[in-house]
């Protein structure tokens, strides 16, 4: 997808909050994709990072975005590809494991929207996790709505938290539905495996396309569990009866 003007303005708010100390590296080598109508909020959204940034200041002539990380305190990325047309580093197919070289090698990863077209799902977000250090961070950008044959997938909320939070007992920072359209607020997603409920957007989703986008991060104690399961049934299995009798302020924390 590359990095637009949502996913702009999520990084620069980010960068005030975290900084990594060793390597960094995107899935896929993103460009930057910020037409010249949206110039005036980019240059808005930088100036929140506390650098003084301009547009001017982290543009590339080929559209790519290291010179944007780099400005903006995530030091000088790498990136990660199936073939090196684009310029990346590193090759590897995300469908297969990595390599025990790339294990706990990275600070920060990011995904611009390269999962949505990786088919083994699985084998990828263990390969992120493989990838990450303790401390280190994964941030996400993938389509949730709208994207209908862009790529392979789009994602639920609950797979985030499903697979982070409790498979790999990591910390989920941050979980939202963001609007390409920048004048639509961004959807705050709580973990449904607290309240034993389906999430429920029926009727309230924007009709834009929308990023699932989250923050994650791997602690000292984060392993994977090799349990993966969809959180409502989860809730459901031991209990049926009692779960149809729960109290309606499950339900309005879903939605």
């Amino acid at each position: 997808m590359g990095i637009d003007l949502p996913q702009l303005r999520l990084l620069t708010e980010l960068s005030g909050r975290y900084q990594p100390r060793g390597r960094s590296v995107m899935l896929g080598r993103q460009a930057i994709r910020v037409g010249p109508k949206n110039r005036i909020r980019a240059n808005r959204y930088l100036r929140t990072a506390g650098r003084d940034l301009r547009w001017r200041d982290v543009v590339q002539e080929d559209s790519f975005s290291e010179t944007l990380w780099r400005r903006l305190g995530f030091g000088e990325i790498e990136s990660m590809d199936l073939s090196d047309y684009e310029g990346a580093g590193i090759l590897h197919n995300l469908n297969d494991p990595i390599p025990a070289a790339l294990e706990g090698e990275f600070d920060f990863i990011f995904d611009g929207g390269t999962m949505e077209h990786v088919f083994n799902v699985p084998v990828a977000l263990m390969n992120v996790f493989r990838m990450l250090k303790p401390g280190g961070r994964f941030v996400s950008a993938n389509g949730m709505n709208g994207w209908v044959g862009h790529g392979f997938y789009q994602f639920n909320p609950d797979l985030a938290w499903t697979f982070w939070r409790r498979a790999c007992n990591c910390t989920v920072h941050r979980c939202l539905g963001v609007a390409r359209d920048e004048d639509v607020e961004d959807m705050d997603f709580l973990d449904v495996g607290d309240y034993g409920t389906r999430l429920r957007l029926r009727g309230k989703l924007p009709h834009t396309r929308i990023y699932l986008y989250y923050e994650v991060e791997k602690t000292a104690d984060s392993e994977y569990d090799g349990t993966v399961l969809q959180s409502d049934y989860v809730a459901r299995w031991p209990g049926t009866a009692d779960r149809d009798d729960a109290d309606d302020s499950h339900e309005r924390a879903a939605e």
